[in-house]
């Protein structure tokens, strides 16, 4: 009974924005696990899937116990690449982060790995016919400079920063192609059937990456243990399940810039906890990038209702 009706008071779209914003705070979480983790970088992203199975599996069946109508299954070869496609894609997006990530400095990392919404609004212009209002565009400009502006003096020029640098630009592709393909597949599968089919296709990828690039892979403590385990529960279980969820009710080209708050978190949270560097300047890139999120929200030309209802939750 409880779980039913969670599921009704959670499956309109008024909450989508809100649970959206939750989403990007906590998957910020993952740039501090991911350093703190004693295995390799694939290895990390590895048990970030695999362990975040069984939460998964569980929500499987209880929505399939509890749901009012039987939540909509694969009938075909194609829905299966259909629900495979964004865990490879987010796969691919974490093995080339976290390999930037160990290059450069987790607020160069963070900042470029999340460029997508550049790539998310080129891709929606070249490829579905959207146009962008002025609004929309304006917000987009000011988000992407206050993300810059976040990485502040921490730039570094020299040629292993260079290619950290140039590994988060192509995480920020391969993301913003996560973020498209989780919101086609979205319009078709509940949350927890496309978290789960992802998360195995993801956890292949990672293992295959680790195993290639010959990286430390067994945990030896209990610590090690616990970082990836909050890595697997509350950056994925969590965090992109509500992504996930908020991308069947909103435009893809508007929720890639509010997960802009995730680079401005991340920072926010080095600064805390590592020590890094927090100045004037990416406290202003900060206020910029919001200010940037606020106006591309105001272009109610981008919040047009759907035509197509998305299986909630």
């Amino acid at each position: 009974m409880v779980s039913r009706l969670l599921l009704k008071a959670f499956s309109g779209p008024r909450f989508a924005l809100p649970l959206l914003i939750l989403g990007g705070v906590t998957i910020s979480f993952s740039g501090i696990f991911v350093r703190l983790s004693e295995v390799g970088p694939s290895a990390t992203g590895f048990y970030r899937m695999i362990l975040a199975l069984p939460l998964l599996w569980l929500w499987q069946a209880l929505e399939q116990r509890h749901a009012e109508t039987p939540p909509p299954r694969p009938a075909s070869r194609g829905d299966w690449w259909m629900l495979v496609l964004p865990g490879f894609l987010l796969g691919a997006d974490l093995v080339v982060w976290h390999w930037g990530l160990t290059m450069t400095s987790l607020a160069n990392a963070t900042v470029l790995g999340n460029s997508a919404p550049i790539f998310v609004t080129l891709a929606g212009w070249l490829f579905f016919g959207e146009r962008f209002g002025g609004r929309f565009l304006a917000g987009l400009a000011l988000s992407i400079a206050g993300t810059v502006l976040l990485v502040g003096s921490s730039v570094d020029l020299g040629e292993i920063n260079l290619l950290g640098d140039g590994l988060g630009v192509l995480a920020g592709v391969l993301y913003a192609a996560y973020l498209l393909a989780l919101k086609s597949v979205r319009a078709r599968f509940t949350t927890a059937r496309v978290m789960t089919a992802s998360a195995l296709s993801a956890s292949a990828l990672c293992l295959v990456a680790a195993l290639v690039g010959s990286e430390t892979i067994l945990i030896t403590s209990f610590a090690g243990l616990a970082v990836v385990c909050a890595l697997a529960w509350i950056s994925h279980v969590t965090g992109q399940s509500l992504i996930a969820w908020a991308l069947a009710h909103l435009p893809a080209s508007f929720s890639s810039i509010t997960l802009l708050i995730n680079p401005l978190m991340t920072t926010l949270l080095a600064w805390l906890i590592l020590g890094e560097a927090l100045g004037p300047l990416q406290a202003a890139g900060g206020a910029i990038l919001l200010f940037g999120i606020l106006l591309a929200r105001l272009d109610k030309s981008r919040f047009a209702p759907s035509t197509r209802k998305p299986p909630a939750p």
